[in-house]
């Protein structure tokens, strides 16, 4: 039986993540109490139900304090329990709640949407330790379908699962990393005409990369740092550690080391690439595309 909890902050894409899997043919379940867990999973094995998602979150109240301790009772139930948080920065999800003008479920009486997010983060801020964090900050909803596809795909393991995420320094350090590198102080292929409109994936970013020593040094330092820390973490019983890369507009020399680093530990453990500005700019140009044919934006 396969169990994917859902948590997180209120207008950070539970909805969508939900949707994801209940097309993919899981049983869900929206806002139930962690008390309940159990339970639930006892009652839908019963029915013959094999792939379950359940979000948990601050609408259930109080309750949800319990979700740390029904997560290690489920995972002596189950052998497959992943769980993803999401987050976003305040800014993002002042603008969600001002375009849909819903109410924030802790924005009640006096309290502003602002006091509301925040209270709402400290409350969950052990939560989020549990779980895969995703920032959707500035992720078009495809992307973060897309990247909840990919997790579930994944396959199950008692280890760690290793993310490498490139990122622009321009747009903000993702929330979900553990580890941030700053590698802006390397060359940067943009300055090559021939290069700008090309990632770190293609092979001309690549020879150019590749023929520079200081990216080799970068390189070779932050696979050691990760290697040599990736006992400490194990012992720490994390399930993911996310490795965040970033350079100034996430195109080039991150998205490279993002994929170089992948490359080298996915003998060792499962790798996870992601490459959140490159995504971001993929959807930008979609969304423009679909705007000039006459279409409107979703």
């Amino acid at each position: 039986m396969q169990i994917v909890l859902i948590s997180g902050l209120s207008g950070s894409g539970k909805s969508i993540a939900l949707n994801v899997l209940e097309d993919a043919g899981y049983y869900v379940v929206d806002n139930l109490p962690a008390a309940l867990l159990p339970q639930l999973v006892t009652h839908l094995r019963g029915a013959g139900w094999r792939r379950v998602a359940v979000a948990v979150d601050m609408r259930s109240g109080v309750s949800i304090a319990a979700l740390p301790q029904q997560v290690e009772s489920l995972r002596a139930m189950v052998r497959d329990l992943r769980f993803i948080f999401l987050e976003a920065r305040d800014d993002a999800l002042i603008a969600r709640f001002s375009e849909t003008r819903r109410r924030h479920p802790l924005a009640i009486d006096d309290v502003s949407l602002e006091e509301a997010i925040q209270r709402e983060r400290e409350a969950l801020e052990s939560i989020a330790e549990l779980g895969h964090r995703i920032d959707t900050s500035d992720l078009h909803p495809n992307t973060l379908r897309a990247w909840v596809k990919d997790f579930i795909q994944m396959p199950a393991t008692e280890g760690m699962t290793l993310m490498f995420e490139s990122f622009g320094f321009k747009y903000g350090i993702p929330l979900d990393a553990d580890l941030v590198f700053d590698v802006r102080c390397l060359p940067n292929p943009h300055y090559d005409p021939r290069l700008r409109p090309l990632t770190g994936r293609d092979q001309p970013v690549i020879d150019f990369l590749e023929k520079v020593p200081e990216v080799a040094r970068m390189a070779q330092d932050i696979h050691q740092f990760v290697g040599n820390w990736l006992p400490a973490y194990l012992r720490d019983n994390r399930s993911y550690l996310t490795v965040a890369i970033g350079c100034t507009g996430g195109q080039h020399r991150s998205v490279y080391l993002a994929e170089w680093l992948a490359a080298r530990f996915r003998d060792q453990l499962d790798v996870i690439v992601r490459h959140r500005s490159a995504a971001r700019r993929a959807a930008d140009r979609a969304a423009g595309s679909h705007e000039a044919g006459g279409g409107t934006a979703q």
